[in-house]
């Protein structure tokens, strides 16, 4: 196994226009942990995702679509009393969408420590985990710092995905819990506005300086339409302008990027080539609807240097 995952996926509810005016929805899987594990293996590589589902027909879909997009689902656990999270996405201006979420007491925030064990115990190359796990439960939380701790023991990559979600806890709560986090990942994955969360400092320049201080070889900073920054320990910074394409939908782009960045680490390719096909990846992900569903495959990582309106025959 080359890369371990574990959160909450849910069933992704979108509609056209606002959610109080009802009308036609459509549904799709949704989870910051299952787009990463998806992207990477459009890309080839062998990824397994862990976490609980509900018994019930959203936690089968669940896992029929994970397992249509090849990735391994062998340690999902099936939760009988507790039911799969939704997510309802409205789109309200331009490319600007609100989330609600249904997940209090899902069958994902259930996760445990002991739910991790075996996928683990396989000693995969990276596990990339997220600061939205911590934010469902104690016992999530709990789950998340053990699993970081262990591969740090069995000296397996650790990626961590900042990823703050407001509607889930304060900034307090989640500085607290997300700083020992922080501590035991190699590499650290922030957009610009979330760096401060896990590195209070007066300029981006101390907060990277800090983490490095703290042990994160990589941290990655992700600024949206103007690309992404990689500063790695002893080395000058990397930044990496996105790729300019017509935008249609922005949810998973930040998850899309991280399955980029991932995979060329995998492939061994340098920090520039990390954040190229991070861009890349990002790119693919805003040009279509959907969290996960425009994901490129590797053969088709070319087709963003195409000039716009060709047609390949």
């Amino acid at each position: 196994m080359e890369v371990v995952t574990f959160g909450e996926t849910m069933a992704s509810i979108r509609a056209a226009g606002l959610l109080r005016a009802g009308g036609a929805m459509t549904m799709s899987l949704g989870g910051a942990e299952t787009n990463v594990a998806i992207g990477l293996a459009r890309l080839g590589h062998r990824v397994s995702w862990v976490g609980r589902l509900g018994a019930d027909e959203v936690g089968t879909f669940a896992l029929r679509t994970l397992r249509a997009e090849a990735v391994v689902t062998d340690g999902v656990v099936v939760d009988p009393r507790r039911p799969t999270g939704l997510m309802l996405l409205e789109r309200r201006i331009a490319d600007v969408s609100r989330a609600a979420y249904y997940r209090a007491n899902s069958a994902g925030s259930a996760l445990c420590s002991d739910d991790l064990r075996a996928a683990l115990e396989g000693n995969p190359r990276v596990l990339h985990l997220t600061g939205i796990t911590p934010a469902l439960s104690v016992s999530a939380a709990e789950a998340t710092l053990w699993a970081a701790g262990e591969a740090k023991r069995r000296g397996i990559l650790v990626s961590f995905d900042v990823n703050y979600r407001a509607k889930l806890w304060a900034v307090s709560e989640a500085s607290a819990v997300l700083g020992p986090l922080v501590d035991l990942a190699d590499i650290v994955i922030a957009s610009d506005d979330e760096l401060a969360l896990v590195a209070p400092s007066v300029s981006e320049a101390e907060a990277v300086a800090g983490l490095h201080v703290r042990g994160v070889r990589d941290v990655v900073v992700k600024r949206g339409a103007a690309g992404a920054s990689t500063f790695t320990a002893g080395e000058r910074p990397v930044h990496q302008s996105a790729i300019p394409v017509p935008v249609v939908d922005t949810v998973g782009a930040g998850d899309a990027f991280t399955a980029g960045y991932l995979s060329a680490l995998l492939d061994g390719e340098p920090t520039a080539g990390r954040l190229m096909r991070g861009a890349t990846l990002g790119a693919f992900a805003v040009s279509g609807s959907g969290d996960w569903e425009n994901l490129p495959y590797r053969s088709e990582l070319a087709l963003t240097a195409q000039s716009a309106g060709s047609t390949i025959r």
